[in-house]
Formats: C-alpha cells, sequence, structure tokens
C-alpha cells in the first residue's frame, strides 16, 4: 500500500518553487521521487534549490506566471526535459496588504493575476500535455473560505482558486485529470517572519487555531504529496485546509 503514496517516474512542475512553501513542496515532491520542473521569477532561488534537492531529477526556469507564453515555455521545456507532465503544482502567489479603503485598482489587478489568473492559465496549458492519471493541486488559504481581519483582493483571489478547483475537477474528471487544493493557514516562512514576531498578533494567531501554533513548512508540503499521489486516486475537486483546525474553530 505505502508504494501507491510514490511520485516515481512522475513528472512535476512547482511553482513558485524558489522560497517558503513551495521550495519545501518541491523538494517534498522530489524527495517522493518525481522529477522536478522548478518555476520562479529568481533564478538564484531557483538554483539554490535545485542545489539541495540535487541536479539529476530536477531542472528550472525564471519565469513570470502572469504572462500566459512564458507558461506555455515552461510546460514545453518541461516536456522536451522530462518526458512527460504528471503533477502542477500552482503554489505562486503574492499579497499586497492594504486596508480595504486604500487598496488601488493596480493591487487589485496585480494579486488577482498572480494568485488566481495564472491558475487559470498554467492549468490550461498543463493539461494539454497530461495523460489519464495527472494531477493538478492549487494553493489557496483558508481566507478564501474563512473571513479575516483584512485582505480582501487577496480573500478574492483565493476563494477564486478554491471555485476553479471544483469546476477543473468537473471537466476534467472523464479524462482522469485530478484536481485538487490546499488551504493553508500560518506557516513560518521568510514572508511570514516579520508579522510572526509581533508577539501581539501572533497570540491572535493562536487564539483562533485549536492546535496553538503555527504550522511547520513539511506539514504543508506532505499533504501535497499525498494529492499528487495514487493513495489520493478517488480524490478530486476538494480543497484540504493545513491549518492546525482554524477553519473549524467555533466558539470556545
Amino acid at each position: 500500500m505505502l508504494k501507491s503514496f510514490s511520485l516515481e517516474g512522475k513528472t512535476a512542475i512547482v511553482t513558485g518553487a524558489g522560497k517558503g512553501i513551495g521550495r519545501a513542496i518541491a523538494m517534498a515532491v522530489a524527495e517522493a521521487g518525481a522529477n522536478v520542473m522548478l518555476v520562479a521569477r529568481t533564478e538564484a532561488d531557483l538554483r539554490s534549490v535545485q542545489e539541495e534537492i540535487g541536479n539529476e531529477r530536477t531542472s528550472f526556469i525564471a519565469a513570470d506566471i502572469t504572462e500566459r507564453d512564458q507558461i506555455r515555455n515552461a510546460v514545453q521545456k518541461t516536456v522536451e526535459r522530462f518526458g512527460g507532465l504528471d503533477i502542477l503544482v500552482n503554489n505562486a502567489g503574492m499579497n499586497i496588504r492594504s486596508k480595504l479603503e486604500d487598496a488601488s485598482d493596480l493591487e487589485w489587478h496585480k494579486i488577482m493575476d498572480t494568485n488566481a489568473h495564472s491558475v487559470f492559465m498554467f492549468s490550461q496549458e498543463a493539461a494539454k500535455e497530461m495523460a489519464s492519471g495527472a494531477s493538478i493541486i492549487n494553493i489557496s488559504s483558508v481566507g478564501g473560505d474563512r473571513a479575516l481581519k483584512t485582505g480582501v483582493v487577496y480573500a478574492a483571489s483565493k476563494a477564486a482558486i478554491i471555485q476553479m478547483t471544483r469546476v477543473m475537477a468537473m471537466e476534467w474528471g472523464p479524462k482522469n485529470i485530478r484536481v485538487n487544493a490546499i488551504g493553508p493557514w500560518y506557516f513560518r516562512t521568510p514572508l511570514t517572519e516579520k508579522i510572526l514576531s509581533d508577539e501581539e498578533y501572533l497570540n491572535s494567531i493562536l487564539a483562533v487555531t485549536p492546535m496553538k501554533r503555527v504550522g511547520e513548512l513539511p506539514e504543508v508540503a506532505t499533504p501535497v504529496v499525498f494529492l499528487a499521489s495514487d493513495a489520493a486516486s478517488y480524490i478530486t475537486g476538494q480543497t484540504l485546509f493545513v491549518d492546525g483546525g482554524m477553519s473549524i474553530h467555533g466558539f470556545s
């Protein structure tokens, strides 16, 4: 049974693979046996991840995932390098921390393009190369399902990912291409380091998290491996919240 969790012989693309959650996912997918194409904007970050994983089963391409021609090129390079494409992890994302009344149209378009439109485009281009048994995993957020104190544009982009995941799963289910999402809460990454160092803010996070701690990166990477593997072969259209229980928090 444990063999069904293996990704041996499969090829994955991981976007936003240079840092944080994307880096952890890329390393976990590689450890499970997959070939991995690392995609992000910054070549130096990608090279560092490749060196850490090892060059044998990895490659990288610096790309802007808001540009369809660069997405198409990344998919084509993956197929040329590894002979196919079985797994896509749409992880790349961003946030601009603005209050609702201060959020600009430019911020709306930048966040939506990076977080949601990229998922739409990358999934379209990847699916053209995918055969039966392939898997797409989209990284959403608990903020796409639960109301947070602020961040309406970010929340809208992550909610869009959850609904896209469902509809993609409906359309591609007959082709046996599974589409699922992960909804993380707070994890320790370079992007969250500053806000998590604020004791008052950290305590407000822990107050609504039943497990009373933030997540560690392997804890969000391994569920991605599960959803990409044959162990999840009858799971599609779902969003798995990896959040220490935050999304089920009630009156306590």
